[in-house]
């Protein structure tokens, strides 16, 4: 009988998701991975199918959980859909969350968008990676669009502005602020970036 798995899978995912966001994946070894999450090779092996395994499996539980944070962050009444969208703007300039069960990212590049900084290293050479990172972005640019529509119907953005190419323009503006805060700009900076980019959200041409 084999013998049962005596850790968290859950668990043993996002401390490496946390590994591969401080290093990256070529910068992060089957040895580091070991380290993030006390498992030796042989279980890591054996269990996720080496470190590939591993990257693909805890970004199919990132895509899990913004499934559940984007939606619940952007969903509710027409009335207060634009604020929400300033919200969410925000929030960003803090980065993406580690999972609850994870210490908090110790710097802004750490906080950056799994998905997207995997992209980023792989997305060109590596069709599961690009596959899983446009997931993770369409999940959150769904529920961006959702919102502005909420915000469009309450009269508070432009009735002829497209929702979709609203979406991706903040989340092309929220993912640049993880690079530009991962060279060291300050949460001020950040800010001014997110206020700025909300000023410019289209509003109605009667107001």
């Amino acid at each position: 009988m084999a013998r049962p798995r005596s850790f968290d899978r859950d668990q043993v995912l996002h401390a490496a998701e946390r590994q591969f966001r401080a290093s990256g994946y070529n910068g992060t070894s089957v040895d580091d991975i070991g380290a993030a999450t006390g498992l030796g090779r042989g279980s890591l092996y054996a269990t996720f199918d080496g470190k590939h395994g591993v990257l693909l499996q805890a970004m199919a539980g990132y895509f899990d959980r913004l499934g559940l944070l984007a939606p619940k962050a952007l969903a509710g009444p027409d009335e207060s859909a634009l604020e929400r969208l300033h919200g969410y703007l925000l929030r960003a300039v803090h980065g993406v969350p580690l999972a609850a069960d994870v210490p908090p990212a110790p710097d802004r590049a750490t906080a950056a968008c799994f998905a997207a900084k995997m992209a980023m290293e792989l997305g060109a050479s590596d069709r599961e990676v690009q596959r899983l990172a446009n997931d993770c972005f369409s999940v959150v640019a769904t529920a961006v669009a959702e919102c502005v529509r909420a915000a469009q119907r309450n009269g508070d953005l432009d009735p002829d502005a497209d929702p979709d190419d609203l979406a991706y323009l903040l989340l092309t503006i929220i993912r640049g602020t993880d690079v530009v805060g991962a060279y060291g700009h300050s949460p001020a900076r950040l800010t001014s970036i997110a206020e700025s980019a909300f000023a410019l959200l289209p509003r109605p041409r009667h107001r």
